[in-house]
């Protein structure tokens, strides 16, 4: 199962040579296959497929933002979600989460800008920081939804048609 659905990430992460501005599209569907991972084979499984596709994309890909945001967040956090998602307050779960994608976030820019080389889009397009940061976040409040949906999806559709075929 680990072999599979790290191929399968490396599949999507490598796309981000072939699709045009799939540099964060990418790498948040190839974290999201790990969720399944998560349901099936459990955290430290994840975990270590994780590691694994992070340390090839930082060799292998061409396109450093997309490794680099899969590293730092995309690949990571939906691992962790559901752990955070334990939380009993809403409001304190929502405050973990966005303190976690931001300071992954700030990560990622030190990452892109010293480490990769890389310009942070917009930044040189004139748009204001403080609206890089809003945009950010709120793509990130839909990336978790969606994650929750497809979660959701994957374990009261998907899964019952996949083990009834076995």
């Amino acid at each position: 199962m680990g072999g599979v659905f790290s191929a399968l990430c490396l599949v999507f992460m490598s796309l981000t040579g072939v699709i045009p501005l799939s540099s964060f599209a990418m790498p948040a569907v190839a974290g999201a296959m790990l969720m399944a991972v998560v349901v099936e084979a459990g955290h430290k499984t994840a975990l270590l497929i994780y590691i694994a596709v992070s340390a090839l994309c930082l060799f292998i890909l061409p396109d450093r933002q997309a490794a680099i945001a899969f590293a730092l967040f995309l690949g990571y956090y939906p691992i962790v979600k559901e752990k955070i998602e334990r939380i009993p307050r809403r409001a304190t779960e929502w405050a973990v989460k966005l303190a976690l994608f931001n300071a992954a976030a700030i990560g990622g820019f030190a990452a892109f800008i010293f480490i990769a080389g890389v310009p942070m889009p917009g930044f040189d397009a004139g748009i204001p920081v403080p609206g890089i940061i809003i945009a950010a976040n709120a793509a990130f409040l839909l990336y978790d939804i969606a994650l929750t949906k497809y979660i959701t999806a994957y374990i009261k559709w998907l899964k019952p048609k996949l083990l009834r075929r076995q």
